[in-house]
C-alpha cells in the first residue's frame, strides 16, 4: 500500500519526510498540499504553487494540490478532504505522514478524519524535543526561510530572516523553536534530498491584523 504526506512547503514537513525516507520500511509516493483557490498559494505560509512544484521536482516525489476556497468554512474544508482522501484510498493509498509534533488535539483530528476513509495517520517527529529538532534541521543541511510570522508573538524584523542558529537564539522565550504554535512558518529552499531552489524576496505585506507575510518568487530576478 501507498503513503502520502501533507506537505507544507516548511521544514516540519520536510523534516518529516527525510525521516520517512531514511526508514527502509517505507516510503512517500505522493506529496499533497492544501491551497487558496483564489491566490494559489498555501494558506499560512503564503508560498506560491511554483515554488512547491520546484520542491517536489527537486525531490522526484508527484505533488497532488487540493484548491480550498477563501473563507471556507470548516464543513466545507472537512468535506473536501474527505472527498480528497477517500480518492486516495481508492488509488491504493493506505496512510498520510504528517510533519505535527506535540498537538494533542491537531493529532487526533487528523487521526478521526481518516479513520473515516479507512487510512492511518503517521506521525514520524511526534513528542521530539523542538530545540532539538530545529537544531538537528539545520545540521542535517536543510536551508528555510521565514515567510509568515504572527506579530502577537514575532516582531516584523523576523519576517524573511534565515531559520539558522542565530534566529533560534533570538526566538523570544515563549515562541517554540518549531514555530510549533503557529508563530511562524517557512520555506524550505536546500537540503540534503533536493538541490538549491533559486528564488528572490518580494513585498512584505501585513493581513488578517495579526500576519505578516513575504512573497517568495521563484527564480533569481
Amino acid at each position: 500500500m501507498k503513503v502520502a504526506l501533507s506537505w507544507s512547503g516548511g521544514k516540519d514537513s520536510s523534516l518529516a519526510l527525510f525521516e520517512v525516507q531514511n526508514n527502509p520500511s517505507k516510503q512517500v509516493d505522493l506529496l499533497f498540499t492544501t491551497i487558496s483557490q483564489e491566490y494559489e498559494r498555501i494558506s499560512m505560509h503564503g508560498i506560491r504553487k511554483e515554488l512547491l512544484e520546484e520542491q517536489a521536482n527537486r525531490l522526484h516525489i508527484p505533488l497532488k494540490t487540493i484548491k480550498i476556497p477563501v473563507n471556507c468554512s470548516n464543513e466545507e474544508y472537512n468535506a473536501i478532504m474527505k472527498r480528497e482522501m477517500s480518492i486516495l484510498r481508492e488509488e491504493g493509498f493506505s496512510a498520510v505522514v504528517f510533519g505535527d509534533i506535540f498537538l494533542e488535539d491537531i493529532r487526533a483530528y487528523r487521526e478521526r478524519n481518516l479513520s473515516r476513509v479507512k487510512m492511518n495517520a503517521i506521525f514520524p517527529l511526534w513528542n521530539r524535543n523542538t530545540d532539538e529538532l530545529a537544531r538537528e534541521f539545520i545540521d542535517l543541511g536543510f536551508e528555510a526561510i521565514i515567510t509568515c510570522i504572527d506579530s502577537h508573538f514575532l516582531e516584523k524584523s523576523f519576517i524573511g530572516r534565515f531559520f539558522d542558529y542565530e534566529l533560534l537564539e533570538e526566538l523570544p522565550e515563549n515562541v517554540d523553536p518549531c514555530g510549533e504554535k503557529g508563530e511562524f512558518h517557512t520555506f524550505v529552499f536546500n537540503g540534503p534530498n533536493f538541490k538549491t531552489i533559486p528564488f528572490s524576496k518580494g513585498q512584505i505585506k501585513f493581513e488578517r491584523k495579526r500576519y505578516y507575510f513575504i512573497d517568495l518568487i521563484s527564480g533569481i530576478k
